[in-house]
């Protein structure tokens, strides 16, 4: 039994819409984009991180790091079509999808992604969630699925709707996607689907298609950095922060 080749893919673009060129924006003086990929790369089952960008002075800034990049085209609607737009320029068993603005990533959730996804093999894709009881926010975008872990929808809005009977909490949708690359090389041929236009959610394009995509929990308290909110309290937890003291000294800006 080889062992399977395991590579992240970070899809990074510069030009971010609430914050201004937000992966270059800094914590503890370190580029946010910097801090998910030393994150990531401290996940043991990780064999190689790449970022996926069409920006020079990101580009630039991962190349001093003696990281990978791989340039890509500027017009790409979503990370997942910027990083199936490079996919026959890599090998790969299996590929970790890491939203660059994953700044306070635990590299163990990413392990734990990989492994859910080796051992549930029947799953194209696999996307983690973690209990919400944030249901009102549409920046939150909820997952519906099944008894067998099967992901049945995505959707920002308020579901399943509270008509009968109370809910506290909600599955929230985590930004780091295990690929079979199978999937990716799949997803850039379709175009983009009816509800992915309505709702904004770019696996709702993999879902219409018919691609069978996966969930399961993993109990974590770190979010992406969409809003200056995120990014304030991103800085305050930093000053407790486990992992960074085991990649600050070999970052170069």
């Amino acid at each position: 039994n080889k062992e399977m080749k395991i590579i992240a893919l970070l899809p990074a673009r510069l030009n971010s819409k609430r914050i201004y060129q937000k992966l270059l924006k800094k914590i503890n003086k370190v580029p946010i984009i910097l801090h998910t990929a030393y994150r990531t790369k401290l996940c043991k089952l990780i064999d190689e991180v790449i970022v996926c960008t069409d920006s020079k002075k990101i580009g630039n800034l991962i190349k001093k790091n003696n990281l990978k990049v791989i340039y890509t085209k500027k017009n790409l609607a979503n990370g997942t079509e910027r990083i199936s737009s490079i996919i026959h320029k890599v090998k790969a068993d299996l590929v970790i999808d890491v939203h660059s603005d994953e700044a306070i990533l635990n590299p163990n959730n990413i392990e734990d992604l990989i492994n859910f996804h080796k051992k549930n093999k029947q799953f194209d894709i696999v996307v983690p969630h973690k209990k919400s009881d944030n249901s009102r926010d549409h920046n939150v975008v909820k997952i519906i699925y099944s008894k067998n872990n099967k992901i049945l929808y995505f959707t920002r809005s308020q579901a399943p709707f509270p008509f009968r009977k109370n809910k506290n909490y909600y599955f929230h949708h985590l930004d780091y996607i295990s690929f079979k690359p199978s999937a990716l090389r799949k997803f850039k041929k379709f175009k983009m689907s009816s509800l992915e236009e309505i709702e904004g959610i770019e696996l709702l394009r993999a879902l219409e298609n018919g691609m069978s995509i996966g969930t399961f929990e993993i109990k974590t308290n770190t979010f992406s950095i969409n809003t200056k909110k995120d990014l304030l309290l991103a800085q305050k937890k930093f000053k407790k922060d486990k992992f960074f003291k085991k990649y600050f000294e070999k970052i170069s800006i």
